[in-house]
This record gives structure tokens, C-alpha cells and sequence, in this order.
């Protein structure tokens, strides 16, 4: 397992359900500024972007002419997908990440192509 691409650290949000942070003020403020609201205990979304980014690039230049996957949860792939097509954080929602989905990206010489987004998973 590779740490760069884990789940967000939730911190103290960690294991409550969406009906219990629902009225939160942070929780409401962290899915409209994903880029400026920490987490609280947790991590911010720039830090996590940063760090799946990082781990892809290295991968990138570990295996320049070979295919990769990368496994992980939606926001984390999210923002490896909007950090390599020029998307903001505060915007990143916009793209959609179903479970089990697939989606290609293609970082060579040529900078990053998103040649699949979202892809159902084969039955």
C-alpha cells in the first residue's frame, strides 16, 4: 500500500455519517472552498492533491514508457484529474467519480491528456 494515494485524513469528522455533518459550519465551508478549509485534525486539500500528484509524477519517471494504475477514493482522484486539467479544488466537484470507476490518464512528454474520465468498472 502507498501512502501518497490513501483516503483524505478526516480527522475529527472521521467515522461520523453525512446526517451528523450536515450542520456543521466547517463541513458546509469545506465542500464549497476545498482549496482554503482544513479539516479539523485532518488534512487540507491541498496537501492531498500535493501528495497524490507527487507519487503520480514519480511514477511517471520510475516507468516513462509504461501503463500504471493507481487505486484509490474519489476526492483523491479528483484531485490528481483536476490539479492535471488545470481545474480549481473549488470546482473539482464538477467532476463526477463513481466507485469502481475508470479513468486514463496519459502524463508524457507532451504534458497530461485525460484520455478517460469515469468509466463504469466491467460486471
Amino acid at each position: 500500500m502507498c501512502e501518497a494515494v490513501n483516503e483524505i485524513e478526516f480527522g475529527e469528522w472521521t467515522g461520523m455519517s453525512f446526517a451528523e455533518l450536515e450542520p456543521l459550519p466547517e463541513w458546509r465551508r469545506f465542500n464549497t472552498l476545498r482549496s482554503s478549509t482544513p479539516i479539523p485534525g485532518g488534512e487540507l486539500m491541498l496537501d492531498v492533491q500535493a501528495r497524490i500528484v507527487d507519487r503520480m509524477e514519480c511514477l511517471r519517471r520510475m516507468h516513462p514508457d509504461s501503463v500504471v494504475a493507481v487505486v484509490s477514493h474519489a476526492d483523491v482522484i479528483r484531485a490528481a484529474i483536476a490539479h492535471f486539467a488545470g481545474i480549481p479544488l473549488d470546482l473539482f466537484h464538477r467532476l463526477e467519480i463513481s466507485p469502481a470507476s475508470l479513468s486514463i490518464l496519459s502524463l508524457d512528454e507532451y504534458g497530461p491528456r485525460i484520455l478517460g474520465l469515469n468509466q463504469p468498472g466491467e460486471s
